[in-house]
């Protein structure tokens, strides 16, 4: 049986405890507003559900799962914290996106992905410019990891790239 003065200590820390919470409640100042959650369809946000309860809020994943018309098949997945990608340096990043800033760039990465994989087959396509912009292009794609040499004169998407470049040119539809 416990006595009085143990409800007491009990008591007084219990106050002490009720005093600190609320002086930490009165610093951190009143939460923020939260708008009220959509309403939505559970089968719509299946991958999202999954995300949150595998890695839980504040994390990014892409994957994709694809057959290109050469080459076995391609699977992806990765996650990223959040946090840690906005407290990252960014300029490292331009020189990758910035070689998928041209539209010659983009075409060629295009027919690449369908099949066509060696340099005089895509300077043979409509649009691509003379074999020196071409090679010119198909240096900076490779520079940037976009592409690689596979053999001479043939290129092709590494795997690695193929569902983050997809990924990128999803985002940037208009």
């Amino acid at each position: 049986m416990a006595n009085r003065a143990d409800d007491d200590d009990t008591r007084a820390a219990l106050a002490a405890l009720t005093e600190r919470v609320a002086a930490l409640e009165a610093a951190a100042g009143p939460p923020p507003p939260t708008a009220p959650a959509p309403a939505r369809d559970d089968e719509t946000f299946w991958a999202l559900d999954g995300l949150k309860e595998h890695y839980g809020s504040g994390s990014l994943l892409y994957t994709g799962a694809l057959q290109l018309p050469q080459g076995p098949p391609v699977e992806w997945q990765l996650a990223a914290d959040a946090d840690a990608l906005l407290a990252e340096d960014w300029a490292p990043f331009a020189e990758h996106l910035a070689a998928l800033g041209h539209p010659v760039r983009l075409s060629l990465l295009r027919e690449v992905l369908r099949g066509t994989d060696t340099a005089a087959e895509l300077g043979a396509l409509d649009g691509m410019g003379s074999s020196g912009q071409i090679y010119h292009h198909l240096r900076q794609l490779v520079a940037a990891g976009w592409l690689r040499t596979v053999g001479r004169g043939h290129y092709e998407v590494p795997a690695i790239r193929v569902v983050p470049l997809l990924v990128v040119l999803f985002a940037a539809r208009p």
